[in-house]
């Protein structure tokens, strides 16, 4: 089992007890539903924690009923209870069943696939957006922090960039008499 705890779907601890085969997409949906419910009610729906054992996580998926504030539009509640369904064959799990929700009748989803709404929110690039005591955690415990992911990351696009450039010097043939064709691709870089 890995994965956040807090946001995991109940199928992947029914997983985790042998009491299931697998699971697949909805629990994707399942995680989207508590990062909604998150952000309009400043918790989780669950008070799931990584230290939370498996067996109190299945309790209180079935004895916990989760609070919508009755402030929300009744939409958004069915929406998001929708995607918090115990039962992943009942769950929204699919595009095409999130734009059929009436919830979602407004929203051109033309446009949000092809990039054309911009975010009311941007957060910045500048530094991690998280809490700090995450950062302070990661570096205490971690052999690797995030925080120097960055520097990690230049250095080995540097090395493989140098290791291209001595490759293409040395031929542009292959050892097979070719002509060598990862010249005409270009590298891939994540950051950009």
């Amino acid at each position: 089992m890995s994965g956040t705890t807090p946001y995991m779907a109940p199928e992947i601890f029914a997983c985790a007890l042998d009491e299931c085969a697998g699971y697949s997409f909805p629990v994707d949906w399942w995680s989207l539903g508590v990062c909604a419910y998150e952000m309009l009610r400043g918790r989780r729906p669950y008070e799931i924690h990584s230290s939370t054992s498996i067996h109190e996580v299945k309790q209180m998926f079935t004895t916990m009923k989760v609070h919508y504030s009755s402030t929300w539009h009744d939409g958004c509640k069915d929406l998001i209870k929708h995607l918090l369904c115990l039962d992943p064959d009942r769950r929204i799990c699919s595009l095409e069943a999130l734009q059929l929700h009436s919830f979602m009748s407004d929203v051109d989803f033309d446009r949000v696939l092809s990039r054309q709404i911009k975010p009311s929110f941007v957060p910045s690039r500048e530094h991690l957006n998280c809490d700090p005591t995450y950062e302070l955690e990661e570096m205490i415990i971690e052999a690797k922090p995030l925080h120097k992911k960055k520097k990690r990351l230049a250095k080995q696009n540097s090395r493989r960039e140098l290791t291209r450039q001595t490759s293409s010097i040395e031929s542009d043939v292959g050892t097979d008499g070719e002509e060598n064709i990862f010249k005409y691709f270009k590298t891939y870089n994540r950051e950009r």
